[in-house]
């Protein structure tokens, strides 16, 4: 398990738990949120991202990640639109907070 401020993460199961509810991840989604877990409050690179989640260097085309990051939003954030954990660094990656 991995736990950081009202967030628990079954990396085995890939379950999230959070205000009493369980979310399931897909695979990248639950190692997405591990990276960011393991390394909160660091600016993690989008090149960083694509080598440790998808394995690639390949960086023309990261629409992938910002799905991914999109729908790691929905189940992390209270208003995703507005997110309070995962925040976006202009021009750089993004940082997970812990507030």
């Amino acid at each position: 398990f991995l736990e950081v401020k009202g967030l628990k993460l079954d990396l085995a199961r890939r379950v999230l738990y959070r205000k009493g509810r369980e979310y399931r991840l897909t695979p990248k989604l639950c190692k997405l949120l591990e990276v960011f877990m393991r390394n909160k409050g660091q600016v993690l690179t989008r090149g960083f991202l694509m080598k440790v989640v998808w394995d690639t260097d390949f960086l023309d085309d990261t629409r992938t990640l910002d799905v991914h990051i999109h729908w790691l939003r929905r189940v992390i954030e209270d208003n995703p639109h507005s997110p309070v954990y995962l925040r976006t660094v202009r021009k750089v990656g993004y940082r997970f907070e812990v507030v």
